[in-house]
């Protein structure tokens, strides 16, 4: 499988937004935020058609290129946990704003 051929990196990086943005979760809900699953999800779809986009801007205005086999398979698997993790963020920031 291609995808499990990508560079460890992109491994790293994966799991990274995807602990933390585990992580943020569990702690606005220990707080007493509710789940916001169908935020979350429509949001990170939002982002995804929105990063789809910029890709396919940048490729064929050349800002930059993908050499034919050195497609990273994990950039769309980390852009989405980077969407979810950056949502639980936005979410926690907007929370210790209010309370200031």
């Amino acid at each position: 499988m291609e995808i499990l051929q990508s560079d460890q990196s992109w491994y790293i990086l994966f799991f990274a937004f995807l602990s933390l943005w585990f992580a943020l979760t569990a702690l606005r809900r220990s707080k007493g935020h509710q789940l916001e699953a169908k935020e979350q999800l429509s949001l990170a779809l939002i982002g995804m058609v929105v990063l789809s986009l910029m890709e396919i801007f940048a490729v064929s205005t050349n800002l930059w290129h993908y050499v034919p086999g050195d497609w990273p398979m994990m950039l769309w698997p980390t852009y989405f946990a980077a969407i979810l993790f950056g949502f639980q963020l936005l979410r926690l920031t907007e929370s210790v704003i209010r309370k200031i």
